[in-house]
């Protein structure tokens, strides 16, 4: 009997070529978060300055105050990747730190191929929220890099030191989000305390030695935070991001999500997922795997901007468990008359070695070639032309440019950051997406503002604002219409520019 030929293109290899191929190909997108322009603006300004901002020098509401610019070192990476090659270098940059903290999370994974393979980019998707041009993204990285490194150790093949430390001293440069790597560390350390209390043996548990170990390198870790050029200030800045009312309030990514928006629910699904996957394995749970599921549910379930880190960090396990409970289905099913026999007429022609080569060959060419072409139209100028004027204002900008109405300019808060890095420094801007430095009483005054409520027309004369930007269609702008000593000197379906009376005359 001759034996069977493996083929040169087995399963495994093409499900992973599929699955990066697919992740990276999402992961190329034009601009479309508008905080991006503002981390550019400052790159461009330390470059410029050789120093990293101290002080505002952007807006002229807190023009002067102490900034801690907790993404310094991340902002100087998507400049330096701007100035190289503009949006298509950054775009692919984007893809690139996307596409690498995924395969550190797949080299995490055990189960079944197929389970892993739709694991991963489902919750791929889920995570898209967050793939822009900012630090945050470089922060999601550095979580998939610490989550690699703290499974290395549970399973008995890694070690914490120097690696750690090191990890959250560049997560401490790049973005206020290190607070990540404590939760983390801490969720491993309670979930194996739990193990060892409860007896439990289906999964490799720390030993007393390596949970004290994981505390000193925790304890090493936050003492290492403040090496940064806020020193201790950056111990303090997680705390008081979350302080801010306003962002819970008003911004989007900081609320509760909201299943009715189509861009939220495959979070859901994951989440379900997860749920039937640990019910239907038919083994006891990990408690490190039930506490990293725990606090990340919470944590995305209070602000939609953490579901990008649960779909990250729950990948992995929603994983191992869904292969559990598809491995013992497929056993049920087998027992069943006739099933062991479907199952096979089934399985046999897709997993015979010469039509398996084909199929394997002519999927994964198809994939790479759709692929391909999506990249390369995602980078072509029209769709970086028609990414910015479907979200920003590029025409009324140019119109500043041209007439340069003086005075002092309010903005919509949506549009700050581009106007930071076209207007400045010949507009400063009142307000834009850097919500620490601003602060809830600002922030209650612009909403005040921009809502035309309360005394609005005492805090435009209290900033002594002359030119307004903001969206068309705003109530803002059809206040300000009606309003006498002001001047609407340009508007299109996206924007208006307003001007007071006494500006122009000047």
């Amino acid at each position: 009997m001759t034996p069977t030929r493996p083929s040169p293109l087995p399963l495994t290899r093409v499900l992973n070529a599929l699955v990066f191929i697919a992740i990276f190909a999402m992961a190329v997108r034009m601009p479309a978060d508008t905080d991006t322009w503002w981390h550019l603006a400052s790159g461009r300004y330390m470059v410029a300055q050789h120093a990293i901002p101290l002080t505002d020098p952007f807006s002229h509401t807190r023009q002067g105050a102490p900034w801690i610019d907790h993404g310094w070192l991340a902002q100087l990476f998507w400049y330096a990747l701007y100035s190289l090659g503009s949006w298509p270098l950054l775009a692919l940059g984007v893809a690139a730190l996307v596409t690498l903290a995924w395969w550190l999370m797949w080299r995490q994974y055990a189960g079944n191929s197929y389970v892993r393979a739709v694991v991963v980019v489902w919750s791929a998707i889920t995570s898209s929220v967050i793939w822009a041009a900012r630090p945050q993204l470089v922060s999601f990285l550095l979580a998939a890099l610490l989550s690699y490194l703290l499974q290395r150790y549970k399973r008995g093949n890694g070690r914490l030191l120097p690696w750690v430390p090191l990890v959250v001293l560049v997560w401490a440069n790049v973005h206020g989000g290190y607070a990540i790597a404590f939760i983390l560390m801490g969720c491993y350390l309670v979930g194996e305390l739990l193990n060892r209390l409860s007896g439990h043996r289906d999964d490799p548990v720390l030993s007393p030695a390596q949970l004290r170990h994981l505390v000193w390198v925790m304890l090493l870790s936050f003492a290492i935070v403040g090496l940064n050029p806020h020193t201790w200030q950056m111990w303090l800045y997680p705390l008081r991001t979350v302080g801010i009312g306003v962002l819970r309030e008003f911004i989007q990514e900081w609320q509760s999500p909201d299943f009715h928006q189509v861009w939220q629910q495959p979070f859901l699904l994951l989440l379900l997922g997860a749920l039937l996957a640990l019910g239907r394995a038919g083994r006891r749970a990990d408690f490190s795997d039930l506490t990293l599921l725990g606090v990340w549910t919470v944590a995305a379930l209070l602000a939609g901007r953490n579901m990008a880190l649960f779909a990250l960090l729950s990948a992995p396990i929603v994983t191992r468990y869904a292969s559990l409970a598809l491995e013992r289905q497929l056993e049920d099913w087998r027992a069943l008359p006739h099933m062991q026999r479907w199952l096979d007429a089934l399985i046999r022609p897709l997993t015979s070695g010469r039509l398996q080569t084909v199929l394997h060959g002519v999927f994964l060419t198809l994939v790479a070639l759709t692929a391909a072409l999506k990249v390369y139209l995602a980078l072509q100028p029209a769709a970086l032309e028609k990414a910015m004027r479907e979200t920003l204002p590029v025409d009324a900008v140019s119109v500043l440019h041209s007439q340069r109405p003086p005075g002092a300019l309010f903005n919509s808060y949506n549009w700050g950051g581009y106007l930071i890095f076209t207007l400045w420094p010949d507009y400063l801007v009142f307000v834009d997406g850097r919500t620490d430095l601003y602060d809830d009483e600002l922030l209650r005054q612009y909403l005040a503002i921009y809502s035309a409520s309360d005394d609005w027309q005492e805090q435009l004369a209290r900033y002594d604002v002359r030119v307004v930007l903001v969206e068309a269609d705003s109530i803002l702008a059809r206040f300000l219409r009606r309003e006498p000593g002001w001047r609407e000197i340009f508007r299109d379906q996206k924007a208006t520019i307003l001007i007071r009376e006494a500006a122009a005359g000047k």
